[in-house]
C-alpha cells in the first residue's frame, strides 16, 4: 500500500479529494480514525481561538480566573492542561505545578504556598494538582497526618469562600478515568521511552489503593462541592472528547466578547461534563 506523503497532500485541490484518495488506500476502520482525528483537530483550533478571545476580555476586564485540574494518575490532565495553554499570551496566563513542600513550607500554613500562585488582575492560572493533594493524594499515600488531613478539609471551603468574595473566578475540575483505562495508559509509558519519566512509583500504588483514592476522593467531595465553588466531573476516558469538552465548559461560564465567534459550540456535553451530585455515575 502506497503510504501518504507531504508531497502527496500539496497535490489536493480539496479536502474532499483528499478524502476520496485516503479511502482508496486504507481500510474503512482507518478512514474513521483519520476523520476523527480531522474533526478533534478543527474543533480544536476553533476552541483555542475562542479561548484567545476569553484571554483577552480576561486582561481587559481585570478578572482573575483560576481553573483547578484534578483526577487519578493517567487522567490526562497535563494534557489538558497543554491545550488550553499552547496559543495563550504567556504574559498573562501561567500554569503551576508545584512540587512537594520544602520543609520550610512544610511549618507554615497549608494554603501560603497556594496562594502566592494565585491569579493577578487580568491573568488565567491553570493549576496541574493544588492543595488538593492534601484531601485525596496526601492522606491515601501516608504524606500527611490525620490532624492535618482533617484540618484541611474545615479549612478549604472557608478559604474558597474568602477567594470567590474577593473576586477570584474558581473552576475546579475533577478527571475521572476509570481503572482498567488507567492500567493501559500506565502500560504506554512504560514502553514509550518519551514518556516513561511520567511513571511513578507512586503511578504503581495508585492501582493497588484504588478503592481508598475512591474513598477519599468521596469524602473531598461530600465536603467541599459547594454553590460558590463546584465541582465539575470530566469522563475522560476518551482524551480528545475531554479536552474539548473541558474547554467548552470554562468558556461557558464567561461572557467574553466575540463569544462563539469560532461557530462551534462552547456549551459542554452533558454526558461528559457533570456538576458533581450525590447520585452522578462516575467511571472511577
Amino acid at each position: 500500500m502506497h503510504m501518504l506523503t507531504q508531497k502527496d497532500f500539496s497535490t489536493y485541490k480539496s479536502k474532499e479529494d483528499f478524502l476520496k484518495t485516503v479511502r482508496e488506500r486504507v481500510s474503512a476502520n482507518r478512514v474513521e480514525e483519520i476523520l476523527n482525528a480531522l474533526r478533534y483537530d478543527e474543533e480544536l483550533i476553533k476552541l483555542q481561538g475562542e479561548l484567545v478571545n476569553l484571554q483577552h476580555w480576561v486582561a481587559k476586564q481585570n478578572r482573575r480566573v483560576c481553573v483547578v485540574f484534578e483526577g487519578r494518575d493517567a487522567a490526562g490532565k497535563g494534557g489538558s492542561i497543554r491545550r488550553f495553554s499552547e496559543h495563550l499570551n504567556p504574559r498573562s496566563m501561567r500554569v503551576v505545578a508545584l512540587t512537594k513542600p520544602t520543609t520550610v513550607e512544610r511549618g507554615q500554613w497549608y494554603f501560603r504556598r497556594y496562594i502566592k500562585e494565585m491569579p493577578n488582575p487580568g491573568e488565567i492560572v491553570f493549576f496541574d494538582r493544588s492543595w488538593y493533594n492534601r484531601a485525596v493524594v496526601e492522606p491515601v499515600m501516608g504524606f500527611c497526618s490525620d490532624e492535618e488531613y482533617h484540618k484541611f478539609m474545615v479549612q478549604v471551603p472557608e478559604f474558597e469562600h474568602m477567594l470567590y468574595e474577593d473576586g477570584v473566578d474558581i473552576i475546579k475540575f475533577w478527571f475521572s478515568i476509570s481503572k482498567d483505562e488507567q492500567v493501559k495508559r500506565f502500560d504506554s509509558r512504560v514502553q514509550n521511552p518519551l514518556k516513561r519519566w511520567k511513571f511513578s512509583e507512586v503511578d504503581k500504588e495508585g492501582q493497588k489503593l484504588w478503592d481508598r483514592y475512591t474513598f477519599y476522593k468521596e469524602q473531598m467531595f461530600s465536603k467541599t462541592h459547594t454553590t460558590f465553588s463546584p465541582w465539575i466531573i470530566i469522563k475522560t476516558n476518551d482524551k480528545k472528547e475531554a479536552r474539548l469538552e473541558s474547554i467548552r465548559y470554562v468558556l461557558s461560564k464567561f461572557d467574553y466578547d466575540g463569544k462563539g465567534d469560532s461557530g462551534t459550540t462552547v456549551l459542554p456535553d452533558p454526558n461528559i461534563v457533570q456538576r458533581y451530585h450525590r447520585m452522578v455515575k462516575q467511571i472511577d
